[in-house]
């Protein structure tokens, strides 16, 4: 009986919710049949993968991929490279869409603070491969107008695109200059959430802008802070394919070899399927590992984390 009644309740809020569940119905399959159903393909990186055997047909060799992985010569590289790259990401990349938010929650001129929320946003919806493009016109040295110009200022010509020790920083600022501005909508839209009540009552204690934006503005969006860093710490070891292959060359190769790049590199160009495989599920249980890490210290700082 107490089964029936179950049976009738899940009916009865599956006809009063129905539009919801059908607004929700295309964000589920798309994870399912795109996320969730590949997850399956990870049952390789512990095979010796033949395409024309199939999964079913393929050898069993246990963990010999991730054994051949961590006794590669190449392994230490490419976690200095990319550790390197994803501590640049959280020092640099991280903070700078909170301090736009910040600077431009203080602008009171609306026209202006559009006008700049707009420019900062356009990157965002450019190609990396435009972008890519505008850099190696800008900083080549067959005339390239930034080439020439750091050549005048230091008095010395520097060739940004193969310099392994100018690599890093160059990748650090398209990422900033493209995407920051679209990482201040979550942001801003947290500090449109703060009680005025609040700058009031700090203004009347005598507290200025700064102050004001210290003990009020920051504390407001801090868990917005504190779970977006969770979030982006699930991709801490995902540097990003595009960008880095677009802007390798032969002289800065040694620092630019990720772990994005060298799947590609064994996986599609040298058909290591199972290999390469076991080198992103490397990645994703690091990724996974630093998730519910970040989030047991989150909550045990007294913040809500993702869970």
């Amino acid at each position: 009986m107490s089964g029936k009644k179950k049976e009738a309740r899940w009916k009865k809020e599956l006809r009063r919710n129905k539009w919801l569940y059908v607004l929700v119905a295309p964000g589920f399959l798309y994870f399912a049949v795109f996320k969730l159903l590949p997850m399956w393909g990870i049952v390789i990186a512990f095979q010796d993968y033949q395409p024309f055997l199939g999964i079913r047909g393929s050898d069993w060799v246990g963990f010999d991929n991730f054994t051949t992985f961590f006794s590669n010569p190449d392994f230490f590289r490419l976690m200095r490279n990319t550790l390197v790259l994803a501590i640049y990401d959280l020092v640099f990349f991280f903070p700078a869409p909170i301090l736009i938010a910040l600077l431009l929650n203080e602008v009171r001129f609306r026209w202006f603070k559009r006008t700049v929320q707009t420019l900062v946003y356009v990157p965002h919806f450019v190609s990396m491969v435009i972008i890519a493009s505008i850099t190696y016109v800008f900083l080549t040295p067959q005339g390239g107008v930034l080439y020439e110009m750091i050549a005048w200022i230091t008095g010395r010509p520097v060739d940004v695109l193969a310099n392994p020790d100018t690599f890093r920083p160059l990748i650090i600022g398209q990422m900033m200059w493209k995407e920051m501005g679209w990482g201040t909508i979550i942001f801003l839209a947290a500090l449109a959430g703060v009680d005025t009540e609040q700058y009031e009552a700090a203004v009347v204690d005598g507290a200025g802008r700064m102050r004001r934006m210290w003990h009020v503005t920051l504390p407001a969006i801090r868990a917005t802070i504190v779970i977006l860093l969770i979030l982006r710490l699930g991709n801490f070891l995902d540097t990003g394919f595009e960008q880095i292959y677009l802007m390798t060359n032969s002289l800065n190769r040694d620092v630019a070899d990720v772990f994005d790049t060298y799947v590609y590199t064994v996986g599609i160009t040298q058909g290591a399927f199972s290999y390469s495989t076991a080198v992103g599920l490397f990645k994703s249980l690091v990724g996974i590992v630093l998730v519910l890490g970040s989030n047991h210290i989150a909550k045990r700082f007294g913040h809500s984390g993702i869970y």
